[in-house]
């Protein structure tokens, strides 16, 4: 099948260096244009709302993640699943997974909504969010998960376009959408000063734009990834298989998400918005880094699963290294461009010293050391293509929350400075790699057994 032709990036055949580098770049162009998108929400809030409104807005981003992760990593699931029916050749069961993909993501989304503005202020209240700030914050949240629906719906049909190979697509729809969400941002903080309330229903409204485009497309497909709105529904089998690897991933997200709350709260304990702020913007620029990592991590994931299913299992190391290879050198050379350009970026969103002094010491802790995640990611993205999604789930739960929860715990209690917050990071990251890398290697021998049986 033709690339040029299809828009598609064949997994199966060819040049692996070539294949991967055509399905990671729009990918990275996307994330990097949804960095842009969410810098600009912040930089607007912040400079032209002020620096409570950039710390209400910031407080909620690792309370928000928590909430969706479980259902992004459904999502994560469905690209899985649909990639390794394509590879096998499967028409059937590809439109069963298309059709229950797209009925998940409706459920999720409408439950999404409901929990989302039910668990806002008692959430926010146990983080310790400063009393100052925590009214914005909770608006900002229930009008976030108001439009959680559309947000869902982009992940799940983002999902389906990946797992054949089409990163092009959801990029155009990201760049169309995300302009939308600067220019209401514009529009609704600055010549109507809503604040906060304006940056979430500009997200709101750009994720509805979205949505819809995804599955216009998504109707109008040709190959066995065509949806038809009359033949939504779950199948069973389907669905226990997309569980099987979402659930595990989403729950891993869900309980990573937690510990990161808890560093959020630990955060919030100094009592200071300007520290908040500070450490929302340095997070908001981290964002720059996963662009080339998460590029690279997917094209593991994906590539590996499509050659699962076609039996091509010789072909698994050679990915898992080749991503590997080029998710750390680009993920060191963004790290240490941002970590270098740190307070001229920063100054982007606020005019406060203090905001970027605290931004800078994050960017050194936790930015500078990232390289080790895309190590980490790689690793866990290869043993999900496999099929393999509670093992890597159990480690890092262990490796990565424990690490951070017992450093917070002991070392925090110990010297109460943000340094020792952020060094919990790079430790729980370089310990979980090496855990991982045994179990990826348990993982791979097991798929070679199954070949020579």
């Amino acid at each position: 099948m033709s690339t040029r032709k299809t828009g598609t990036v064949d997994m199966l055949n060819g040049s692996l260096m070539k294949n991967i580098w055509l399905f990671a770049i729009p990918l990275m162009f996307t994330n990097f244009m949804q960095t842009m998108f969410q810098a600009a929400d912040q930089v607007v809030v912040g400079k032209f709302a002020g620096q409570q409104a950039l710390a209400a807005v910031g407080a909620t981003g690792s309370l928000c993640f928590l909430i969706i992760s479980l259902f992004s990593g459904i999502s994560m699931g469905s690209n899985v699943i649909i990639a390794r029916y394509l590879g096998a050749g499967n028409t059937e069961k590809v439109g069963k997974a298309v059709h229950t993909t797209v009925t998940l993501a409706l459920i999720c989304g409408v439950f999404l909504t409901i929990l989302g503005y039910v668990l806002s202020r008692p959430m926010l209240e146990l983080m310790s969010t400063p009393s100052d700030i925590i009214d914005m914050s909770v608006l900002y949240m229930r009008l976030y998960f108001f439009g959680s629906l559309f947000g869902i719906t982009n992940f799940f049909g983002g999902s389906i376009l990946r797992a054949k190979g089409d990163t092009k697509r959801p990029m155009y729809f990201l760049m169309i959408s995300g302009a939308t969400n600067v220019i209401l941002n514009l529009i609704f903080v600055i010549a109507f000063e809503m604040g906060v309330a304006g940056v979430a229903w500009a997200t709101v409204i750009s994720q509805a734009m979205g949505a819809t485009l995804v599955i216009s497309i998504l109707c109008r497909q040709k190959d066995v990834t065509h949806l038809d709105l009359k033949k939504l529904g779950i199948d069973k089998h389907v669905a226990w298989e997309i569980i099987k690897i979402g659930v595990p991933a989403g729950l891993q997200s869900m309980v990573f998400s937690l510990s990161n709350v808890v560093i959020q709260s630990s955060i919030n304990s100094f009592g200071s918005s300007a520290i908040v702020a500070g450490n929302s913007a340095a997070q908001n620029v981290e964002g720059f880094v996963y662009i080339g990592m998460q590029g690279f991590t997917q094209a593991c994931m994906t590539f590996t699963s499509q050659n699962i299913g076609a039996k091509r299992y010789e072909r698994i190391t050679e990915i898992m290294k080749l991503t590997m290879k080029l998710t750390l050198i680009c993920t060191a050379i963004i790290s240490f461009t941002v970590w270098f350009f740190g307070e001229p970026i920063l100054s982007l969103y606020t005019s406060e010293a203090e905001v970027v002094e605290v931004g800078m010491i994050r960017l050194t802790y936790v930015v500078l050391p990232l390289i080790l995640q895309g190590l980490l990611d790689v690793i866990v993205s290869s043993m999900r293509g496999m099929g393999y999604s509670l093992i890597p789930t159990i480690t890092m739960i262990i490796g990565i929350c424990g690490v951070r929860l017992t450093w917070i715990a002991t070392a925090f209690q110990i010297w109460n400075t943000l340094p020792v917050i952020y060094l919990c990071f790079p430790l729980s990251w370089g310990t979980t790699s090496l855990i991982q890398s045994f179990f990826w290697k348990n993982c791979h021998d097991k798929v070679i057994h199954r070949e020579n049986a």
